[in-house]
Parts: C-alpha cells; sequence; structure tokens
C-alpha cells in the first residue's frame, strides 16, 4: 500500500508509525506523536538514528547520557505550525533511551544506521531556506537535514511548502538505480495542510501507480519510481515532510527527471518566483 491515510499507521504512542518492516524496506522510517502536557513518550531509538522535529508546539527531549551516565535534556522551542518557518530540532543516535514531554505534533524521522554520533541540538536559525522552481511551480524546501547542511549517517530529511494552487516535486523524479548522477533511496511523504494531491508511477525499478488525495497525518510511500507532482489545491498551502535513506556509504539526494518532463526546468528561467514566499522567516 503506498497511501496510508491518517490512522492506518497508528501505533502505540505514535499515530503514524512507519518501520521499515512495514513499508517492507531495509532503511527510512518516521514516527509522528501528539504530545499533552500529562503525557510523555518514552522509547529507545534502537537500530536507528533520529530526529525530533516539532511540527506545531514545542517539546523537551530527555535522553540518557552515553558516557558519563545520568541524563541530559534538550529543550525544543518548535513553532505554531509548519507553515511558520523553519523549527530546531535534535538529533539522537542509535541506542539511545529518551522520554519526551511537551505539548504539540511532533515528528520523528529515523533511518537504520551503523555509526553512533553525538546527540546534537540545532537552533532554527541553521537551517537553511531555499526557494525552488518559479512561476507556479514555486516552493520553499527547508533543508534542516539535507546532506549539505548536517552531518549524520544515513537519515536525509527536508520540509518541503507548496503555496495553494501551485505544483512542487516537479519535473516528476525518481531515486530507484545505481546510476551516475542518481542515489537509490526509500522515500516517505508526511503530509499537512492541504488537500492536496500526491503521484508516483512507474520507473524500470517496477510497477506503481498512485494519485492520491492527502491530508493532515497522510503518509505516501515511495520505494521506487517516478514521484511527483505534489499538488496543492488551491486555497490550500500543502507541507510535506521528506525521509530518505538507502544503501550507499555516501548521504545523497541525486535523482533522475523522468526524461518526458525534464524539459520543464528550462521554463523557469526568466519566470518570477511565487511572491508568497517564503513562509516563515527569509534567512
Amino acid at each position: 500500500m503506498t497511501h496510508i491515510p491518517y490512522g492506518k499507521a497508528a501505533s502505540g504512542p505514535w499515530f503514524v508509525e512507519i518501520t521499515p518492516e512495514l513499508a517492507g524496506w531495509t532503511y527510512s522510517a518516521l514516527r509522528v506523536a501528539d504530545l499533552t502536557d500529562d503525557t510523555p513518550v518514552a522509547f529507545d531509538t534502537g537500530e536507528e538514528e533520529m530526529l525530533v522535529l516539532p511540527l506545531s508546539g514545542s517539546c523537551a527531549v530527555t535522553f540518557a547520557a552515553p558516557v558519563e551516565g545520568g541524563t541530559t535534556t534538550f529543550h525544543l522551542a518548535g513553532r505554531p505550525s509548519v507553515f511558520a518557518g523553519p523549527s530546531d530540532f535534535a538529533y539522537l543516535p542509535i541506542h539511545t533511551e529518551v522520554i519526551l514531554r511537551g505539548t504539540g505534533r511532533i515528528a520523528l524521522p529515523a533511518a537504520r544506521a551503523t555509526r553512533r554520533l553525538e546527540p546534537r541540538h540545532v537552533p532554527a536559525d541553521r537551517v537553511p531556506v531555499e526557494i525552488r522552481g518559479a512561476g507556479v511551480a514555486s516552493r520553499q524546501i527547508n533543508n534542516f537535514c539535507s546532506p549539505a547542511a548536517f552531518d549524520c549517517d544515513k537519515l536525509v530529511a527536508v520540509e518541503v511548502l507548496t503555496p495553494g494552487g501551485n505544483w512542487s516535486s516537479y519535473p516528476p523524479h525518481k531515486h530507484d538505480t545505481p546510476n551516475p548522477g542518481e542515489a537509490v533511496l526509500e522515500e516517505i511523504y508526511y503530509f499537512e495542510g492541504g488537500p492536496g494531491y500526491q503521484r508516483v508511477y512507474t520507473s524500470e525499478r517496477g510497477h506503481v501507480d498512485t494519485l492520491a488525495e492527502v491530508a493532515p497525518g497522510d503518509v505516501v510511500l515511495v520505494p521506487y519510481g517516478y514521484h511527483g507532482p505534489s499538488m496543492a489545491a488551491p486555497g490550500y498551502d500543502l507541507y510535506y515532510l521528506n525521509v530518505l535513506a538507502g544503501p550507499s556509504g555516501e548521504r545523497s539526494m541525486a535523482f533522475c527527471d523522468d526524461p518526458r518532463h525534464a524539459w520543464i526546468r528550462g521554463t523557469w528561467d526568466g519566470q518570477e518566483v511565487d511572491p508568497r514566499l517564503p513562509f516563515g522567516r527569509t534567512s
């Protein structure tokens, strides 16, 4: 199943829990919780490196110190909503005991990893913001865990914000074949805002045929195939969190456009960027 509607991947404290086993792949994972002040969430990262990313609200991340014993707490200021600008976030290495406390919707992108790196807190003003495309293909990317912006073992994660009526993940592209300039990646789309629509379709790697209406809490899995466009319905801004990981020893988001539609990129020259962008801060 490629499209997983809100509530269909709930387990325990998570209203979304996408494990590699559930997805039928090897690396990429995602959990999302709605925290309340009186209900902490405790877990162990196990074999996954994780990020703690407030989508709305704020939280405290308490974890066992790896060497000196005791615990350490990161306080994440968070944000009112995904459209208010980037959030600060925390990185949690493999084999770490964690307790989350706070109020709000908290995402935990994750990937199976082997290296144990140091826990870190990254403030919101260090998250690079990129405006990509032009015209009705204008969109905003918060590159908080892109390969160039943040160091970890396997995990790659970015946020994409698309103004109502615009298309993103466009031209359609894929990451499923070990070619020059293309990384092999398992990809998760997690949505807020909307309604919108997400397309995933067949590549030489295998058959897939999905056109899903997406709403807050929905997930679309991309094990292979071309994905895009992501379409924001007019009047409704669309947000998605992309979580990616794959077998390569070097983290990359390299992709291959659908050759039938690659020419679209050349049409952006000379077009203006949608003036509704950026959402939140500009630096």
